[in-house]
C-alpha cells in the first residue's frame, strides 16, 4: 500500500492550515449494471479555507484516472499533480475552490463503492463504506476526521434503483433510463461517516416521534433495506421495534435530540464488517437478515449492534475523535451503550451476561500480544488505525467504561455526556475534553484513573489468597493483583455455599477497592470458609479472575450447579482463560464442557462454550491425544443433541456443533442421514444454513464429492450458497482442493472479499494438517507481495487467515522468528499481524505442553 498511507503529522499539518465549508459531490453509477464496466464517474467540488495564503497541501484520491484538475478556475495537468493517491495542490488563496473530475473504481473488497450481482435475479446493488479512509476511493476529499464539513451528494443511476444516502432526497429527476437523486446537504460529518447506497433495495418504512423539552415535536422518518431476493427473510418490524426503543432511551439519557433527519438501515451484501455509523444511513451485513432459524443469541446479538450503531449518532457522528488516537471516544462508548441500552430499553435481558462472556473474551485476548496498546493509543497512520478496531478500542474501552460509570455514579457519568454532547457539537475532540466535563460533573478526579486504565496496556490478573482456622472459618482473605501495572480495581467478592437443592447460591457478597499487589478483605475475616470464592462478581472491572484451590476442586464438581447465570458465565470465562494461559490442561477444560455444558441455561454462554471447546480440542490439546478428546466431545455433542429440547434453540445449537466435532463414522452417518433425510432428530429442522453445516462436515472429512456439493447448490443459488459451496470445496482432503484456494487467493486479486475469506475458512481444517504443512515457507514468502499490491482489507483477511497456527510445532514457530528477524523494515502494520500470530501459536505451545503433564 505504498503512497496509499497517511501519517498523523500530516493530517495535523492539513488541519493546521485548511478548513472545510462545502462538499458537492456528483456521482454517476449508471455504468454499474455493465460488468465490463470497472469505473464510475465521479466528480467532487470543494469549498475550503486556507490560513496561509500561498501554501501547498494536497487532496487524497485513489482512483484509475483522472479527468481534470481545477483550483480557484486555474486548470491543473492532472499527470503532473496526481499521483495515485494525492492531488497536489499549491498556490492556495484564503479563499478556494477544487474541482476534481475522475474515474473511480467499483469495488469487489468491501471499500469504497462495492458492486454486488445476485446471482438469485441478476441484479446489480452499490453500497459504500470508507472506515477509516476509503471516501477517497468515490470522491476527491480530505480524508481525516478534523476537517468536517456539509455534504452535497448528487447521484445518477438506473432509473428503476432507489439511492440512499445520509440525508434526505430534495429531488428525483429523470433522465431517460437514468433518474439523479439531488440530496439535502447534510450537517458537518467526517469523510468517512458518508455513504451511498444503490441499487433496487426491498425497502420497509416507519416513523419515530417525540415531544421534546421545548414542545416540540422530532419527527424522524425510519426506513430498512435489503436485497429483494432476501425481502422474504425480512424481519422489519423486529428490526424498526429495538430501532424504536433505541430513540426513546438515548434520547431520555442524552437529552440532545437526534440531529440528523431521517434513520435508514441498509443491509447490504458481502460487508466487511458489522455495520457502520453512517449517520442518516447506516449499513450493516446482511447476515443479519436470518434467512434460516437461528438462536435467541442471534437476535439479541443483531439488537445490539443496532443500538451500538445508534450510540455512535451521538458518540462519534455529533462528537467525533481529532485524530485515530481517540478512536476509543466512539466505539468504546458505543459498545458500552449497546449493552446497556439493551438490558434497560429492551426484551434482551442477557446483555451483560454475553458481554463478559463474549466481548470481554476478546478483549482478554487482545491485550495479551506482544502489540499491545492503551485504550488511548498512539497511532501514527492510518495503517496503525486499521488495525486498532480491535477487542483492546471495543471491548477492554467498554468495560473500563462500565467501571467509570460506577466509580462517578451513573447520574454523573450521563450528565456529563449531556454535557459533552452540547459543547462539542459537530466538532472534534481529545480525551482531556471528556474527562474534564466529567470531573466537573462528578466531582472527581479522573487524572490518575485515566492514566492507569486509558493510558497503559495490559490485563491484571486477581487472585484470592485465603487462611483458615481448623474450625473452617476464614481468618485472612487477600486479593493478590499481578501484571506489569498495578490498577485500582472496584470489585465485588461473592462467597458462594451450596443450598438445600445443592444449587451454589451466594450467601454473602462485598464491595472494595483493590489496590496494589495485595489488599486483605478485612469484611469477610470470621466468614465460614466456602465453596467457591468469585472475585469480580457482577463483573465490575476489567480483569483476568483466578481461584483458590478449593474454589477451583469445587468448581471441577460443580460449575453447573452456579445459580447466578453472570456468575456462571464470569466462572465460565475465568476456567477459559486457565486454559489459554497453559494454567489448566485442555483436557481439564474439555472435561467442563462435557460435563457442564448441556445444562447451561444461557444459549449465548451456551454457543461461546461450543466456540472455545473446538478452540481448544484444535490448538490446545496434546496432539497424541487429540483424537480420543474429539471423539469425547463429539459423543458428548450427540448426546446433548438427542437430549435437548425439541425445536429448541439448544438443540440448534447443539446441532451445530455436533457438525463442527463429528469425525467417528457413526457421527457421520448421522450427518449423512439428516441431509438425505433418513435419519431424524425430533424437532429438529435441516434448513438450507443447517444442510450447507453439515456438507462442510462431510467434506473436511472426504465422505462428500466436488459433484455432490455442486449439486447442493442448485438447491441454493444463492450469494450464501455461492460462499458456502466455495468454503466446502476448499475444505475437501485432497492437494488440488488446497492447491486450488490457496492460487485463488494468493495468486490472484480477483476474488470478491467474501469468496477470499471462504477459501481461507475451507483451506485450513483442523483435521488435515499434513495437507496444509508445506505452505508454511510460500506463506512467508509472499506476505511483502501481498502487503504491498492488496488492499489493506484484503491483506489483513491473508495475512491472518493462511498464517500456519494449525502447525503448532517448534519449527513453525522458528520459521516466524526468522521472518520477523530477517523483516524489520517491513511494514509496521504487517509485522504487527505476524507478530500477534507468532504469539498465539507459542500460547498453543505452551498449552499442549501444559495438557501433556
Amino acid at each position: 500500500m505504498p503512497g496509499k498511507n497517511l501519517s498523523r503529522e500530516e493530517a495535523q499539518q492539513r488541519a493546521g492550515i485548511l478548513s472545510v465549508e462545502s462538499y458537492h459531490v456528483h456521482l454517476d453509477v449508471t455504468s454499474a449494471v455493465d460488468p465490463a464496466a470497472a469505473t464510475f464517474r465521479s466528480t467532487t467540488t470543494v469549498a475550503f479555507r486556507c490560513s496561509a495564503p500561498g501554501a501547498a497541501t494536497f487532496a487524497d484520491l485513489l482512483a484509475p484516472a483522472v479527468r481534470s484538475v481545477s483550483l480557484n478556475g486555474r486548470a491543473l495537468d492532472p499527470a503532473e499533480v496526481f499521483d495515485g493517491a494525492r492531488v497536489t495542490l499549491d498556490g492556495l488563496a484564503e479563499q478556494n475552490l477544487l474541482v476534481v473530475e475522475a474515474d473511480c473504481a467499483y469495488s469487489r473488497t468491501g471499500e469504497g463503492m462495492h458492486r454486488f450481482v445476485d446471482p438469485v435475479d441478476g441484479e446489480t446493488y452499490l453500497y459504500t463504506h470508507y472506515e477509516p479512509a476509503d471516501a477517497r476511493r468515490v470522491f476527491a476529499d480530505f480524508e481525516q476526521p478534523d476537517l468536517k464539513a456539509p455534504f452535497h451528494f448528487t447521484v445518477t443511476a438506473p432509473a428503476a434503483w432507489d439511492v440512499y444516502s445520509n440525508a434526505v432526497h430534495e429531488d428525483v429527476t429523470a433522465e431517460g433510463t437514468a433518474r439523479t437523486w439531488t440530496f439535502a446537504p447534510t450537517k458537518p460529518i467526517s469523510t468517512y461517516l458518508t455513504a451511498v447506497v444503490a441499487g433496487p433495495y426491498h425497502v420497509a418504512r416507519d416513523h419515530y416521534s417525540r415531544k421534546l423539552a421545548d414542545g416540540t415535536t422530532l419527527e424522524i422518518p425510519l426506513a430498512a433495506t435489503c436485497r429483494r431476493s432476501l425481502a422474504q427473510y425480512f424481519d422489519s418490524d423486529e428490526i424498526f421495534t429495538v430501532t424504536k426503543q433505541g430513540l426513546d432511551f438515548f434520547h431520555e439519557e442524552f437529552d440532545y435530540p437526534y440531529p440528523f433527519g431521517k434513520y435508514d438501515q441498509c443491509f447490504v451484501p458481502e460487508y466487511n464488517i458489522g455495520a457502520m455509523e453512517n449517520p442518516g444511513c447506516v449499513t450493516f451485513r446482511e447476515e443479519f437478515v436470518f434467512r434460516s432459524k437461528v438462536t435467541e443469541a442471534a437476535y439479541e446479538g443483531r439488537a445490539n449492534v443496532i443500538l451500538h450503531e445508534m450510540a455512535h449518532m451521538w458518540f462519534g457522528d455529533l462528537v467525533t475523535m481529532k485524530w485515530w488516537d481517540d478512536l476509543w471516544l466512539k466505539e468504546s462508548f458505543a459498545d458500552f451503550m449497546g449493552s446497556f441500552s439493551q438490558l434497560e430499553a429492551t426484551k434482551y435481558r442477557s446483555a451483560w451476561i454475553t458481554f463478559a462472556n463474549r466481548r470481554k473474551a476478546w478483549a482478554y485476548r487482545q491485550d495479551q500480544f506482544p502489540t499491545t496498546h492503551p485504550i488511548t493509543a498512539d497511532i501514527r497512520d492510518l495503517e496503525d488505525a486499521k488495525l486498532n478496531f480491535d477487542g483492546i478500542t471495543y471491548a477492554k474501552g467498554a468495560s473500563v467504561l462500565k467501571q467509570l460509570v460506577a466509580y462517578v455514579g451513573r447520574e454523573a457519568f450521563f450528565e456529563g455526556a449531556r454535557q459533552y454532547f452540547k459543547r462539542h457539537a459537530f466538532g472534534n475532540t481529545v480525551l482531556g475534553d471528556l474527562l474534564g466535563v466529567l470531573e466537573e460533573t462528578s466531582g472527581r478526579d479522573l487524572s490518575s484513573w485515566s492514566a492507569a486504565w486509558l493510558q497503559t496496556a495490559g490485563v491484571n490478573s486477581l487472585t484470592p489468597q485465603i487462611t483458615a482456622d481448623a474450625e473452617g472459618r476464614i481468618t485472612e482473605l487477600a486479593v493478590l493483583q499481578d501484571g506489569d501495572v498495578l490498577r485500582p480495581h472496584r470489585i465485588a467478592i461473592g462467597l458462594y455455599e451450596r443450598d438445600s437443592v445443592g444449587n451454589l447460591q451466594r450467601t454473602h457478597r462485598v464491595e472494595l477497592d483493590v489496590t496494589g499487589a495485595r489488599t486483605v478483605v478485612t469484611e469477610l475475616a470470621g466468614q465460614p470458609r466456602p465453596a467457591l470464592v468469585l472475585l469480580n462478581d457482577d463483573d465490575l472491572t476489567y480483569c483476568k479472575i483466578r481461584f483458590d484451590d478449593h474454589s477451583l476442586e469445587t468448581l471441577r464438581a460443580a460449575l453447573g450447579d452456579i445459580a447466578d447465570p453472570l456468575a456462571r458465565a464470569l466462572t465460565w470465562s475465568a476456567v477459559w482463560n486457565l486454559t489459554r494461559d497453559g494454567l489448566m490442561p485442555a483436557r481439564d477444560y474439555l472435561a467442563l464442557v462435557q460435563r457442564f455444558a448441556g445444562s447451561e441455561s444461557d444459549i449465548g454462554v451456551l454457543q461461546s462454550l461450543h466456540l472455545q471447546a473446538k478452540g481448544a480440542l484444535d490448538l490446545y490439546a496434546d496432539p497424541d491425544s487429540r483424537p480420543e478428546a474429539g471423539r469425547l466431545l463429539a459423543e458428548s455433542a450427540l448426546r446433548e443433541l438427542r437430549a435437548a429440547a425439541p425445536g429448541s434453540d439448544h438443540q440448534l445449537a447443539w446441532a451445530r456443533f455436533l457438525a463442527q466435532t463429528a469425525t467417528g463414522t457413526e457421527h457421520l452417518r448421522l450427518v449423512s442421514g439428516l441431509l438425505a433425510g433418513t435419519a431424524r432428530i425430533d424437532g429438529l429442522a435441516v434448513d438450507q444454513e443447517l444442510r450447507w453445516s453439515l456438507w462442510l462436515t462431510l467434506a473436511a472429512a472426504g465422505a462428500a464429492s466436488s459433484e455432490e456439493l455442486r449439486a447442493e447448490l442448485e438447491r441454493d443459488n444463492t450469494a450464501s450458497g455461492k460462499q458456502h459451496l466455495t468454503h466446502c470445496l476448499a475444505a475437501l482432503p485432497t492437494p488440488g482442493a488446497k492447491a486450488a484456494a490457496w492460487s485463488a487467493v494468493v495468486d490472484s486479486g480477483e476474488l470478491p472479499n467474501a469468496l477470499v475469506e471462504a477459501q481461507i475458512a475451507g483451506f485450513a481444517q483442523p483435521n488435515q494438517r499434513e495437507l496444509t504443512a508445506g505452505y508454511i515457507a510460500p506463506y512467508f514468502e509472499m506476505l511483502e507481495d501481498i502487503w504491498a499490491q492488496r488492499s489493506i482489507e484484503i491483506a489483513m483477511r491473508i495475512v491472518g487467515g493462511f498464517f500456519p497456527r494449525l502447525q503448532t510445532t517448534e519449527e513453525t514457530l522458528a520459521a516466524t522468528d526468522a521472518w520477523l528477524a530477517d523483516h524489520r523494515q517491513a511494514a509496521p502494520a504487517l509485522r504487527r499481524l505476524v507478530l500477534e500470530c507468532r504469539d498465539d501459536l507459542a500460547r498453543a505451545l505452551r498449552a499442549q505442553a501444559c495438557d501433556c503433564g
